[in-house]
């Protein structure tokens, strides 16, 4: 079995358009099994019951934003050694060093590409 095929991921964003978007390049890579999630505070709940290899995770979000849900993600052991990947639209400095201070893998921008998601990705879990 590839890592493709073995590779179970959560994209996290509350906006239906933004969600589709990431879940095509996924389709495009090749990366089948995935779940989505429109708010931070559930997909932590989902993460935590059913901890997964990789979360894509919009910055911006009401209630628990990505830096929230990285911040819970790294502060509960099950979930902890997960892949985390930022997905913005603004990635300014201040949001990228705090959320490497948190221990994020990497960042991509919208907009973006199924290729360079499959780079973003295979820098985070090897490739695929």
């Amino acid at each position: 079995m590839s890592l493709k095929d073995s590779l179970r991921v959560m994209v996290v964003d509350d906006m239906a358009t933004s969600r589709g978007l990431i879940t095509q390049a996924l389709d495009d890579i090749g990366i089948k099994n995935y779940v989505t999630e429109n708010d931070g505070r559930r997909a932590f709940e989902k993460l935590a019951a059913s901890p997964c290899h990789l979360v894509l995770s919009d910055y911006n979000m009401p209630g628990m934003d990505g830096i929230g849900l990285l911040k819970h993600v790294r502060s509960h052991q099950p979930t902890q050694k997960m892949g985390f990947i930022l997905v913005t639209g603004r990635p300014t400095p201040e949001i990228v060093a705090e959320a490497k201070k948190l221990g994020l893998n990497n960042m991509i921008k919208k907009p973006f590409t199924s290729a360079s998601m499959k780079q973003c990705i295979e820098s985070v879990v090897g490739r695929l």
